[in-house]
């Protein structure tokens, strides 16, 4: 008897390809590594178990519905994974392929598509979030107080997440900008083309500013084009691969004109996509080139510290306790860790702390803790409860998400710690200013 026909799940735009699918030899080292495994304890919640249901649509075996959908909603893209693979599965252009088809194939319920849509029609675009965020801004005083009204919690989760999520903005980040070219200190070492982001340049302009004095302490010419739109990061990781190519090609040509020779990236979500831009076009006969080269002078702030050699500038001492939170998108996705923890070791007076779980996601994962608050908080709060156990001075984390994600779950669990970018604490140290 002849078995029922099942509507193909995928079609043949962006198909997860079958050679990476194969890599996987289903081996389980991936699965102690995955936030949602650990949590849940579910194969289907597991990489391998993901990249079987892959193999299966690939194949036609399984249709696009909500309980298929379901599985890759709730993965973190943390790429642990990958850090953990004996193998070398390359599993983010999985995912990001796999929700490329789920996003064009796949009819969300009103309110979750309504929501999605909103998030990507203003995050990418600076000029939408700023008038976005004013009243963030204008509201700043009063926010710790709405938090404590018994009608926050009745609030629908999503809509409380993104309150709760929302980055301590003030009208003077809001308007700030860097310069378009910032010289050198000194002898000029290197011509450098900074990324300002979306997010990162609205409610982090600080850490810009800050990553901006450092280069140019460290002999690097800074050219930030006032010009330059977000990276595509967000839409990348969440399967809007239209969206993630248009942004791309706009930022590769803004920095191909800029006349660069690397281009810098304080933002780890945002540096992995960049890094990954080869992937992204590699079926566009017209940008593979361009994207590959692009991404081969993409730089994480950290590797070009590193790469420029012994610090010119002087470092003066810091004497504080310090937690390193590896942000996923550096550790796992762009293999940077011990870089970072190099450079912050080498100011004086500073005290690394381990803490456990530290490649386990904090439950930011780009847009993931708006959509799936009640998981992102769960993982939030266990990161949260592992800092506290080292009582640090300072949180240092590179990925403004993690940082506004572990400043939430700070508050729920009653603390208060400083999170600072870790070349916010490299600048304090040559400048000589503290650290508060």
């Amino acid at each position: 008897m002849a078995l029922p026909s099942v509507t193909a799940a995928f079609d043949d735009i962006d198909t997860p390809d079958r050679a990476r699918i194969h890599t996987c030899v289903h081996c389980g080292f991936c699965l102690p590594a995955c936030p949602t495994y650990v949590l849940w304890g579910d194969e289907r919640d597991s990489p391998r178990g993901r990249i079987y249901l892959m193999k299966a649509a690939v194949d036609d075996r399984v249709p696009m519905n909500a309980d298929f959908v379901r599985h890759f909603d709730t993965c973190l893209g943390c790429m642990a994974c990958v850090t953990a693979c004996p193998s070398g599965v390359e599993y983010g252009p999985l995912i990001e392929a796999t929700r490329g088809q789920i996003e064009r194939r796949y009819t969300r319920p009103a309110g979750d598509g309504r929501f999605r849509r909103l998030l990507f029609s203003v995050l990418p675009y600076p000029s939408r979030l700023r008038v976005a965020l004013l009243p963030l801004a204008l509201a700043r005083p009063i926010i710790p107080a709405m938090r404590q009204v018994a009608a926050w919690l009745r609030l629908p989760a999503r809509v409380r997440a993104l309150l709760d999520m929302a980055p301590p903005v003030t009208l003077a980040g809001l308007m700030s900008s860097l310069p378009e070219r910032t010289p050198a200190a000194g002898e000029h070492r290197l011509t450098v083309g900074l990324l300002t982001g979306c997010v990162q340049r609205l409610a982090f302009a600080h850490v810009n500013e800050a990553t901006s004095r450092v280069l140019t302490a460290e002999g690097c010419e800074v050219a930030a084009p006032r010009s330059q739109g977000c990276c595509g990061a967000l839409a990348l990781h969440a399967g809007r691969l239209d969206q993630a190519r248009t942004l791309a090609r706009a930022l590769i040509d803004t920095f191909e004109r800029a006349g660069v020779e690397r281009i810098v990236v304080n933002a780890a979500g945002c540096g992995s996509s960049m890094k990954e831009y080869g992937h992204l076009f590699e079926k566009d006969p017209d940008w593979a080139e361009r994207a590959r080269a692009f991404s081969q002078r993409v730089r994480d702030v950290h590797e070009l510290l590193a790469e420029l050699g012994p610090a010119r500038a002087e470092r003066h001492p810091l004497p504080m306790r310090v937690v390193y939170q590896d942000a996923c998108h550096l550790a796992h996705a762009q293999g940077v860790r011990q870089v970072a923890r190099d450079l912050l070791s080498s100011i004086p007076g500073v005290t690394l702390l381990p803490i456990a779980e530290s490649d386990l996601c904090c439950g930011s994962a780009g847009i993931y803790n708006l959509v799936e608050p009640a998981t992102a908080q769960e993982l939030g709060d266990r990161k949260a409860r592992h800092i506290a156990d080292e009582t640090p001075d300072v949180v240092a984390s590179a990925n403004p998400g993690c940082a506004l994600q572990i400043a939430a779950a700070a508050r729920r669990l009653g603390h208060e710690w400083p999170i600072k970018h870790p070349i916010e604490l490299i600048d304090a140290s040559i400048r000589g200013t503290g650290w508060r």
